[in-house]
């Protein structure tokens, strides 16, 4: 074996210790993708839980690489969970994945995109069985529990931080205002919508599109129940808020993404109402309640990343403010 290349991940969830590519002498490669168990009870956002329902479940990846039943409902609607050997221990799990090769999410252009929604929506036409290890309340758990400082919404001096002033959109501080002020109606609208078997951290660097033609579908940490259309919901703003999609192309991105999901849910027989899919892909935007005050704290760091990478600045906060404003967009619409 070389020396391990450890892969881009992030090292702040407390399940995840390393994931790395690691290649024999003869050449072939796989992932080594090493989880921990949890010691102790920590009160960190990012801490692991021996809870099989809570969102950070530190060994769901292990039932899910052994769920023969989850592979077949993928592979069907032409999405791929790449195979496995899980390897368990006093410490925690290792997986030994599939090195999978094609296309990188981070390299779709619109089509790409398109087709992967669409192959979600015909997975996600008819609810996935219900384990007792799939997350329960994602949405809700995950984006309520972080320590935010939700003064600085209201604190006019850090939106006059040169960085904001000179990057974010006029009308973004009202816009955020009235989100937070309807973020448990928000909340509700995704959580009362028709249900899915979720992946639930759908965005671009957790796919890789075969040579084939399958989306296979990386890091299933958080899956569980979730609304028709949150994956997707996920999906377009986490593209850009990390870099990978640029703000100026967002709504065409939506547009497309949110077209080939319902066309995928029509083509594996869903009958429902397509107009409260598209509530709750809109609703899902709730999830980033937190990002935008986090920003404002972070303004006058020296230093900025994007997805654990080193980003230019101004890029960086004029990219999210114009998402940031997509978003805030996008719940009003789902309000009204």
């Amino acid at each position: 074996m070389t020396v391990p290349e450890v892969l881009r991940h992030n090292p702040l969830n407390a399940v995840t210790e390393t994931v790395e590519r690691l290649t024999s002498a003869d050449g072939r490669t796989v992932v080594r993708k090493r989880l921990r168990r949890p010691v102790e009870v920590s009160a960190d956002p990012w801490a692991a839980s021996v809870d099989p329902r809570h969102w950070n479940y530190w060994r769901r990846e292990v039932e899910v690489y052994r769920d023969d039943e989850l592979r077949s409902e993928l592979a069907a609607a032409g999405l791929v969970l790449p195979g496995a050997e899980v390897i368990e221990d006093d410490g925690g799990a290792e997986l030994v994945m599939e090195d999978v090769t094609g296309l990188a999410g981070t390299d779709f252009g619109l089509a790409e995109h398109g087709e992967l929604a669409r192959a979600c929506g015909r997975w996600q036409a008819r609810p996935g069985q219900d384990r007792e290890w799939t997350s329960r309340g994602f949405l809700r758990d995950y984006s309520t529990t972080r320590v935010v400082p939700w003064d600085l919404v209201d604190d006019d001096d850090a939106w006059r931080q040169p960085l904001i002033a000179e990057t974010w959109p006029t009308g973004l501080q009202a816009a955020w205002r009235e989100l937070l002020a309807h973020r448990e109606e928000l909340l509700r609208l995704v959580e009362t919508a028709p249900r899915a078997r979720c992946h639930l951290d759908l965005w671009v660097s957790n796919i890789i599109q075969r040579p084939t033609g399958e989306f296979a579908l990386l890091d299933w940490a958080f899956t569980g129940d979730g609304a028709r259309g949150e994956d997707i919901g996920n999906h377009i703003p986490d593209a850009v808020f990390d870099l990978f999609w640029p703000a100026e192309q967002h709504a065409e991105l939506a547009d497309t993404c949110l077209t080939g999901y319902l066309a995928g849910l029509d083509e594996a027989g869903w009958r429902g109402d397509s107009d409260v899919v598209r509530r709750a892909v809109l609703a899902s935007g709730v999830k980033y309640a937190w990002l935008l005050p986090h920003l404002l704290g972070r303004a006058s760091l020296e230093t900025h990343q994007a997805y654990h990478q080193a980003a230019d600045s101004r890029h960086l906060y004029h990219q999210r403010g114009q998402a940031l404003a997509f978003v805030a967009n996008w719940c009003g619409e789902a309000l009204s």
